[in-house]
């Protein structure tokens, strides 16, 4: 009988343990397509991560769920299915996460609205990136901009953003 509660007790906390944190599981499970991404459009991977995250609950909205847009992207998608009920959204539906992520990017790197940022910044300047999505109206809420920095710090996104090592010996030293 010990036996069977020591492995029922085990389970359970293991399970728990998991359940605790859906962020790291959503970051374990998008941070390879994010730096992929960044590779592509020179978006940081710790911006596409944390802005996913803060727009979706770390893919839990019931948008990111239903029609896979982790980013709240507004466009047409007449209709949308939950199970068996169509329904009507004015949110943009995709295939996939991975398409989201791909559509974010692209509009940061494309609308004129925001492709300033990706002309005069490197995917390394996580900090001016996130100012600038802010000052060019991605979101009117003024604690927007703090709440991703909170979860790249909290999260240590940037560390996917890290140049690599040939890069870093060639920019010079801030004293």
């Amino acid at each position: 009988m010990k036996k069977i509660l020591l492995i029922a007790c085990f389970l359970t906390s293991a399970f728990a343990a998991s359940a605790q944190n859906p962020s790291k599981s959503y970051i374990d499970k998008f941070k390879d397509n994010a730096i992929r991404i960044m590779h592509e459009s020179g978006v940081p991977a710790s911006i596409i991560l944390a802005i996913a995250m803060h727009e979706s609950g770390s893919g839990t909205s019931k948008l990111a769920r239903t029609q896979n847009n982790h980013f709240g992207m507004k466009g047409k998608s007449p209709v949308s299915y939950t199970g068996r009920k169509a329904t009507h959204s004015s949110y943009k539906q995709y295939d996939s996460a991975s398409d989201s992520f791909q559509d974010f990017a692209r509009i940061m790197t494309e609308r004129k609205q925001f492709s300033h940022l990706a002309d005069r910044l490197n995917h390394y300047d996580y900090k001016s990136w996130v100012k600038g999505i802010q000052r060019s109206g991605y979101a009117s809420s003024h604690k927007w901009g703090a709440q991703v920095l909170g979860l790249i710090h909290r999260y240590e996104l940037h560390a996917y953003d890290e140049a690599p090592d040939s890069v870093k010996a060639e920019q010079p030293k801030k004293h």
